[in-house]
């Protein structure tokens, strides 16, 4: 790998990931197919990867995982890579609204791993699937959002009710 190039933009598939790759995206992060049409077919992924020519910024789609109330939405993220990727995280956010305690209303989301857990080991394919898996298992004990979390925690019914909700609402059309 040329370091110099390196440097200048992200080069994921040097890492073995792509947010661009179908199967990645589809595949691993726990999406199922909604519509009955196959991977190929599909257009919400049409924009996936870098954001104009700035290879800097990119966006992803990730699929509300099946057995969580996101189930059926279609969540785009933003991701800004900073100039000294691999070895520091980017900074990935919601573009869509969702109610969960571990993302506030800015999209900011709350996850180790893009934080203090980071390694350049990790693939943008490993931290959508984190953020997939956060999306089912949330974590109420260390929240962005407070509320979310006390409700999370005391009235899970009520948090899903509201959770499908903001789906359908935001990520569902």
């Amino acid at each position: 790998m040329d370091r110099g190039k390196s440097a200048k933009r992200p080069n994921l598939n040097d890492r073995g990931g792509s947010v661009n790759d179908r199967d990645d995206v589809y595949g691993k992060y726990g999406a199922n197919d909604r519509d009955g049409t196959n991977d190929q077919d599909r257009t919400s992924n049409d924009q996936d990867g870098p954001v104009g020519e700035d290879m800097f910024h990119w966006q992803a789609t990730i699929m509300g995982p099946a057995d969580s109330p996101f189930a059926g939405g279609v969540f785009l993220v933003s991701i800004h890579f900073p100039p000294d990727y691999p070895f520091k995280p980017p900074k990935v956010s919601f573009r869509t609204k969702v109610f969960h305690p571990n993302i506030n209303s800015n999209g900011s989301i709350c996850l180790d791993i893009l934080k203090e857990q980071w390694s350049p080991a990790l693939t943008i394919s490993k931290v959508l699937l984190s953020i997939c898996s956060l999306l089912t298992d949330p974590n109420p004990d260390d929240p962005l959002v407070p509320e979310i979390a006390h409700m999370y925690k005391s009235d899970r019914a009520k948090y899903e009710t509201t959770a499908r909700s903001w789906t359908q609402k935001y990520a569902m059309g």
